[in-house]
């Protein structure tokens, strides 16, 4: 009998014992749902919206969001970037964002931040969607001493959302999304790519505003059959990576067009574009709030064949598909800035670029160049991104910006633009850029922007950046001013300093709630001589 028999019996009978034993992990409860009172504040608010009258001219919104792309990762920001022509003209006629920042280092969060102009966390949706939690402590014991998840761990079993639960994570009922404002507005809405905002009904985005739909609804999907002979393919070797291989564009990863499957030949990429462009042509005549999330450049790797090329000096395999993936990237917006201009509307369209959160260094394709860390985490690797905003005879071209901003401040700054009323039923924690950026308005736009996942916490003040795991006793500060790479810990030197931006987290946290549903994995990275992990 040979050992691997005898150990696959004795984790069998192990399993069976204590299934038998009725070891298993708490359900709930974990409800979501709507808070009454916002509710009906969003209900006043959208009925009290007036239709743009006939004639107006208002602007077209188009709002590019990108999937875990370091900004030093583009020629924008750094010249050994990824030579990235399009993006650079786009910087060109209008404005770069020096210090923009995510409002979380991972995507689902951060996109409810943009899309509500709220810290996510004063709804509750602070981690990442969960499709599955362990089922048992048994699970739980199986997967920590048998699969690699590193540079991932499970977090230890406690009460865990019951399977209808799970369908309700997304974001709640109560908050008003920018797309259900412009909707109502009377504006012609439009998501072509990623949602990953609730995989289930009435979370999904043809109930959120969006009359069209194009596109996945999970953290991921297939660029491209990886059987293609025009697609170059690397795939990590890390288990969750595995899984995103594994899962392909099943379930929550299948493409949909307004809720229904559909199969897709073309690359993903360039098929979000085609799709948002078809989608500008037929609204030519009427306003229209155009999203496009795209996946690009988020795992898994996948990248056209003559794109690849491009880089056939790079050594390594994993790079040259990333860098492809980025040109490709880049070609594809240039399609839907090219269509806006044969169509007449570039002049009289907001377009904001951005990515969601800082790249994934874990990939090892990017280092995020001169900052710390990367996805995951809340050093400046993980939650500085790329971003860029262009409206012509609105907007100077050619302009830097270098005060600190949010993607939260693309909700308000686009109401702004658009015409319409700040929704007063609520706290909003965007602010509108428009006054800055004519320098109508001196003053930094954010007094001080804070973080949160869990047991890790951050918060910007000035010049001064402080980074706190709370749990771990772990604390870092940073004058970003002197020392952007945050190379110099000045904890222990600004004592004081240290204390009262730690004071000034837990001031703002009591305005927040909880999370609304738990974790599954955390992350593990070393910095400063030191093992930190990172809730997701």
């Amino acid at each position: 009998m040979s050992s691997g028999f005898f150990r696959t019996c004795v984790v069998a009978s192990s399993c069976f014992l204590l299934s038998c034993n009725g070891v298993r992990i708490d359900r709930g409860p974990f409800p979501i749902e709507p808070d009454v009172e916002l509710m009906a504040g969003k209900m006043a608010y959208l009925d009290g919206l007036e239709k743009i009258p006939a004639g107006d001219s208002v602007p077209n919104v188009v709002l590019i969001l990108v999937d875990d792309l370091g900004k030093y990762d583009i020629s924008v920001y750094a010249d050994s970037g990824v030579h990235t022509p399009v993006l650079e003209q786009l910087a060109m006629n209008g404005v770069t964002f020096s210090s923009a920042y995510s409002t979380s280092s991972v995507c689902s969060p951060s996109r409810a931040g943009m899309l509500t102009g709220r810290y996510q966390h004063r709804f509750g949706l602070e981690r990442q969607l969960m499709n599955r939690y362990p089922r048992g402590k048994f699970e739980y014991w199986f997967v920590d001493h048998f699969i690699n998840t590193a540079p991932m761990r499970l977090v230890q079993p406690g009460s865990a959302p019951t399977k209808e639960e799970i369908e309700k994570q997304g974001i709640p009922a109560s908050e008003l999304l920018l797309s259900e404002i412009l909707e109502r507005r009377g504006y012609e809405t439009g998501i072509f790519g990623k949602w990953h905002l609730g995989h289930n009904e009435p979370f999904i985005p043809n109930h959120r505003g969006f009359g069209e739909q194009y596109g996945f609804y999970e953290a991921f999907s297939l660029y491209d059959s990886e059987n293609d002979p025009g697609i170059v393919n690397f795939k990590h070797d890390y288990y969750a990576n595995k899984h995103i291989w594994r899962q392909g564009r099943k379930g929550a990863s299948a493409i949909r067009v307004n809720d229904t499957i559909v199969d897709e030949d073309e690359y993903l990429t360039f098929s979000i574009a085609s799709r948002a462009c078809e989608f500008i042509d037929r609204n030519r005549e009427v306003p229209f709030f155009l999203y496009v999330p795209f996946s690009a450049p988020h795992t898994p790797f996948q990248a056209p064949r003559e794109y690849c090329e491009q880089f056939s000096n790079v050594g390594d395999k994993n790079k040259q598909v990333y860098y492809g993936m980025i040109s490709a990237l880049d070609h594809a917006v240039g399609e839907i800035i090219e269509r806006l201009k044969t169509d007449g509307l570039y002049e009289n369209t907001l377009i904001i670029f951005a990515s969601d959160n800082g790249g994934a260094d874990y990939t090892g394709a990017t280092d995020n160049g001169i900052l710390k860390s990367g996805k995951f985490s809340q050093f400046e690797g993980g939650i500085n991104v790329p971003m860029i905003a262009v409206w012509k005879g609105v907007i100077p071209q050619n302009n830097k910006f270098d005060q600190p901003v949010s993607l939260m401040d693309v909700f308000t700054t686009v109401l702004s633009a658009t015409g319409c009323d700040i929704p007063g039923d609520r706290v909003m924690d965007g602010v509108d850029l428009l006054p800055c950026l004519r320098e109508e308005r001196a003053a930094p736009p954010h007094g001080a922007l804070f973080w949160r996942t869990d047991y890790n916490k951050a918060v910007r003040k000035g010049a001064y950046k402080l980074v706190w795991n709370m749990r771990d006793h772990q604390e870092f500060l940073y004058d970003l001013e002197h020392d952007p790479l945050e190379s110099v810990d000045l904890s222990g030197e600004f004592p004081d300093l240290t204390e009262a931006l730690k004071k000034e987290i837990l001031e703002w946290e009591k305005q927040m709630i909880p999370p609304l549903w738990p974790g599954v994995m955390e992350f593990r990275i070393e910095v400063d001589d030191q093992v930190t992990w990172w809730a997701i």
